[in-house]
Formats: structure tokens, sequence, C-alpha cells
């Protein structure tokens, strides 16, 4: 196998993993503002409101408003999740509840990094290939990957709510290479979701790899 001029890596359950569940962390912090309820049902919540939603991209939309748009949609989604198990209205100020736990997700406290990550992409680079992140994240991805030490190793993060398009989109994959100057068959790809970063990536033409953490 020929060494790629570029590898592409997913951000959220490939280099880096959340410690405990979504559910998790929303029961506690609902816990902390006097609104209990079950992790759980929260969690399953969470996954039915994020795959009822549209994708975090908002093509058209000036630079400036995206940080206002993504933490809307942030909101759509935790408001829809609450609303699902029947505690949305316990909560004497859900905005400013909210406004916490979008800052939360925003520093290093729910992340952790895989223990293969470092030492591959130290790998990666010794080797000569350049490293980018493709991701359905917002801008909080820049400052979690910074305090994390990651930001040091990738030339590019592209991600959907900036580039307009989220992944399998093929938009998303196209603004990646023109960062590095790529052809599609110049780079690989790997993520954890089949859809959005394996066929995602083939149907671009780069060399796709679906990763399958460990729960």
């Amino acid at each position: 196998m020929s060494k790629p001029k570029v590898i592409f890596l997913d951000a959220v359950e490939t280099i880096i993993g959340l410690r405990g569940s979504v559910g998790e962390i929303y029961a506690n912090l609902a816990q902390q503002v006097g609104v209990t309820v079950n992790q759980e049902a929260v969690n399953q919540a969470f996954y039915q409101s994020f795959k009822a939603s549209t994708p975090c991209a908002f093509p058209g939309v000036e630079l400036a408003e995206i940080p206002q748009w993504e933490y809307n949609w942030w909101r759509a989604i935790a408001y829809s999740t609450f609303a699902r198990v029947g505690v949305i209205n316990q909560f004497a100020d859900f905005e400013g509840f909210f406004a916490a736990v979008y800052q939360y997700f925003a520093t290093p406290k729910p992340w952790y990094v895989y223990r293969d990550v470092i030492p591959s992409l130290i790998h990666w680079q010794e080797e000569g290939i350049e490293l980018g992140i493709i991701s359905n994240f917002d801008t909080r991805i820049y400052s979690v990957l910074e305090e994390l030490g990651l930001k040091e190793y990738f030339d590019s993060i592209t991600i959907s709510s900036l580039v307009g398009a989220a992944k399998p989109d093929e938009q998303i994959f196209l603004s990646a290479l023109e960062k590095h100057q790529c052809q599609p068959n110049q780079a690989w790809h790997i993520g954890d979701s089949f859809i959005e970063d394996y066929q995602g990536a083939i149907s671009v033409g780069i060399k796709g790899f679906c990763l399958e953490r460990k729960a």
C-alpha cells in the first residue's frame, strides 16, 4: 500500500472520546440545577433528537454568525432531549442551564484522547504525511483539540458548520483536499462511521477506513 500525501481523521469517537455517555453528562449537569432524570433515558432521547435533527451545517450563513447558529442547533437538540423525557418544565432557567452545558463541552473536562492516537500521529508525521481533521462538529473543536494537546499535530481542520456541508456530503471532503492541494487518490480518511466516514470518503475517491472503537 503506497504512502498517502495526507491522512484525514474524524474527531469524536475516532481520536477523542467522551468520559461517560452524553446521557450521563446531561443528567449530572441537570442534577446540579435541581432536575433529576434517568441517565439512560436521557441518553436514548439525546440520540433520537440528534438523529432527527438536520446536519450541523449552515450553507449561506455569514462566517461571523456561525457560532450563534451552532449554539442554536445544539440548544434545539438539548431542548428536544429533555422534552422527550418529560422534564423540560422542571428547569427554572433552561437557557442558563444550556449555556453552561454548551460551555462545558468546549472544555477538555468531558473528553479524553484514545491511547493509540498520539503515537500514531507522531509516526505519520515522521513519515512526512500531512494530517487533517474532517468532522461534523462545530467551532468548539478548536479549543477542545488545543486543550487536549492535539491541535499541534494537524495541518488542517475542516468542520461541517464552516463548510456548509456535513459528511457524507462530498463537499466537506473536497474542501479538506483543497487545503492540502491534494488529489483524492493521494489521501486516506479514518473515522468511526461507515456511512459518514467510509462511504463519504470513497465517494470522492479517498481511501476510506472505518474504525471501530470499543466502548
